[in-house]
């Protein structure tokens, strides 16, 4: 891939409340100086929820002050030129714009923790799990060694990593 760093990196969800914004802050924490990470959501519904906020913060130790949910139109409005678009939720997926340049696409699921039902300890540690997840395939992601892979093979290897880490919940 013959693209200057920091890569731009941006996670799409529906509502850009959890899952998303987990991926963005991780992704600043992990993938600093490699990549520039953002979040949006497809219909945002303009809050980031509070459960993800307190995880970045007290679990990971995460500056979240400038959070905020917001529309995908946001970027496309702004034509920025993105390496990898990767979705996050399987509605996000299906509704995906085409994005301009020719991104690395790549959709890595994880079930909705703001939809969980149970009491709030259960909560916390069900965001914290698919929080992990998240990480986990950031991790992998930073690891690969994308300044000597061609296109197709960094395109296959990203997709991978959606592979990786499956949860199986059900809402309580």
């Amino acid at each position: 891939m013959n693209s200057p760093t920091p890569f731009k990196i941006l996670f799409l969800c529906t509502g850009n409340s959890a899952r998303s914004i987990l991926a963005e802050y991780l992704t600043k924490r992990i993938g600093a100086g490699r990549f520039e990470s953002y979040s949006a959501g497809s219909n945002p519904n303009g809050e980031v929820n509070l459960m993800t906020l307190r995880i970045l913060h007290d679990r990971f130790r995460i500056d979240t002050s400038e959070a905020r949910s917001k529309s995908w139109d946001e970027f496309l409005e702004q034509g920025i030129d993105f390496d990898f678009v990767i979705t996050v939720c399987d509605d996000a997926r299906e509704t995906c714009p085409v994005w301009p340049g020719q991104p690395i696409l790549a959709h890595w699921s994880s079930p909705d923790p703001a939809g969980f039902n149970g009491t709030e300890d259960e909560k916390e540690r069900f965001f914290f799990q698919v929080a992990m997840q998240i990480h986990r395939r950031i991790e992998l992601l930073c690891s690969l060694p994308i300044e000597m892979l061609d296109n197709i093979r960094l395109s296959e290897m990203t997709r991978a990593i959606g592979e990786k880490e499956r949860i199986e919940h059900s809402t309580t």
